[in-house]
């Protein structure tokens, strides 16, 4: 059983992530070597600070743990989704009813507000389960462009076990960071010198 540590991935935002937000939702459990997942959403606390680093919650949201476990459930459904896509399989009807459902829970629009310090601005309401409801909204729409837009062909699984993140495709390279394909290439070296010779 893999153990799972409630903190942030110390690793660089895999290919792609720049441009797709769920990428990097989907990626915020990390397998690393030794089995251990870490996980930005494995607390409230965590779940919060994930939210305002990539900008889908204001700086003074605080997460409750049934919101970050809707993140949570958002992403299984997400990496369920990426997995059946880079494997060319039918998806899972649950993982796609929970992305639909987060697509359809939130206006596509903040709205428009006035407060005299700031005067009109956009935002989000502030009540914690409209803040998650949006973020899982903006996530979700991110996950269909990205399963669906013109990226969905560069899309690939790190083949660097036991890494678990997945990435947008650049020519040959296959791993999400330069220490996967470090592990890979060294993988590689030590089977070829421990290779037996045949006569």
């Amino acid at each position: 059983m893999k153990e799972i540590a409630v903190t942030a991935p110390d690793v660089p935002p895999a290919p792609g992530a720049e441009q797709h937000p769920a990428l990097d939702f989907a990626n915020s459990a990390v397998t690393v070597p030794g089995g251990q997942v870490l996980d930005a959403l494995g607390t409230p606390e965590s779940a919060t600070r994930w939210l305002i680093d990539h900008g889908l919650a204001p700086s003074d949201a605080r997460l409750h743990e049934v919101c970050a476990g809707r993140l949570r459930s958002l992403r299984d459904a997400t990496r369920s989704l990426l997995k059946a896509r880079v494997r060319d399989e039918e998806p899972p009807r649950e993982a796609l009813a929970a992305v639909n459902a987060a697509l359809a829970r939130v206006p596509t629009a903040s709205v428009l507000r006035w407060d005299p310090g700031v005067g009109l601005h956009r935002a989000t309401s502030h009540p914690t389960d409209q803040v998650v409801d949006h973020a899982l909204g903006v996530l979700a729409a991110d996950a269909a462009e990205l399963l669906t837009g013109p990226d969905a062909p560069r899309l690939a699984a790190c083949d660097s076990p036991p890494c678990s993140r997945y990435l947008l495709r650049s020519g040959r390279r296959q791993w999400c960071s330069v220490r996967c394909g470090d592990r890979v290439r060294a993988a590689r070296a030590y089977a070829r010198r421990t290779r037996p010779e045949t006569v």
